[in-house]
């Protein structure tokens, strides 16, 4: 039996693992891929720009939190048939149906994760910069948000794993990118296409939170400085902005130099 043969034989005998499937239906798969991508990468961009300001609001007005906390837990105990049809009546059976579904799934996460970034900030942080002159719109993000990085960022690892998982489930109403053609193959019971499906969403939730890890250590540099060992006859690299070896002073000369060290501190 040729190699051809064989490889057709695995679509006749509907084997889990197929190359012939890989091979018919590429194109499908690609389309099928992109469309999850730009769901998720929608759904997670727009639920990050809502979760901010209702952050800094619930963090501004502590009346406003236990609300704001509240009501995006309840979203996310909502099942997504639910949700769905819920929203159904005002985005009919489009990709807004999903991807509004999926950013009210994304608040909880994001929303609790850069609240806590942002009251983690030490308080001598806030002070030094205030000492310098900085107002609370340069304080937030010069100084408070690089430290609220790890936590902000560790929320939006979680919401885009979740996110890419949950939009399998747009395949309801034929928006779900691969979650189509894994609802598809369980229909007609077409083994090779679930598998494969399903290991792509796997894989992508995988890369998508590599490359994400790989933004936070971009953006958080101090966070990866060596802390010098006892004895040791190196101190090692400092953060930027940090007193020369020898020098002696009452503190940091500049809010940056605060805040990559309580950085590093909190590390």
């Amino acid at each position: 039996m040729s190699m051809q043969q064989a490889a057709q034989g695995c679509l006749e005998a509907n084997d889990w693992i197929c190359g012939e499937y890989l091979r018919t239906r590429s194109q499908e798969l690609t389309d099928a891929t992109v469309e999850h991508v730009w769901i998720t990468v929608a759904s997670v961009l727009i639920g990050l720009a809502v979760a901010f300001p209702l952050a800094l609001l619930a963090r501004a007005k502590p009346a406003f939190a236990g609300p704001v906390l509240g009501l995006t837990t309840l979203l996310y105990t909502i099942p997504s048939l639910a949700m769905f049809s819920l929203l159904l009546p005002v985005f009919g059976l489009s990709a807004a149906l999903v991807v509004t579904g999926l950013v009210l799934y994304s608040l909880t996460i994001l929303v609790r994760n850069i609240m806590a970034g942002l009251e983690a900030v030490p308080a001598e942080a806030r002070e030094a910069a205030r000492g310098m002159g900085y107002g609370p719109g340069r304080l937030l993000w010069e100084v408070e948000l690089p430290l609220a990085l790890p936590a902000l960022m560790a929320g939006l690892r979680i919401a885009t794993v979740s996110t890419i998982a949950l939009t399998t489930v747009g395949a309801l109403v034929g928006k779900g990118g691969l979650g189509n053609l894994i609802d598809d193959g369980v229909q007609t019971v077409f083994k090779a296409q679930v598998l494969t499906a399903s290991v792509l969403c796997v894989l992508l939730a995988a890369v998508a939170d590599l490359l994400l890890l790989g933004v936070q250590r971009l953006l958080t540099p101090w966070t990866r400085i060596p802390t010098a060992q006892p004895g040791a006859g190196h101190p090692g690299p400092k953060p930027p902005g940090s007193a020369p070896t020898g020098t002696a002073g009452p503190g940091p000369a500049h809010p940056v130099t605060a805040r990559q060290g309580t950085a590093k501190e909190a590390v």
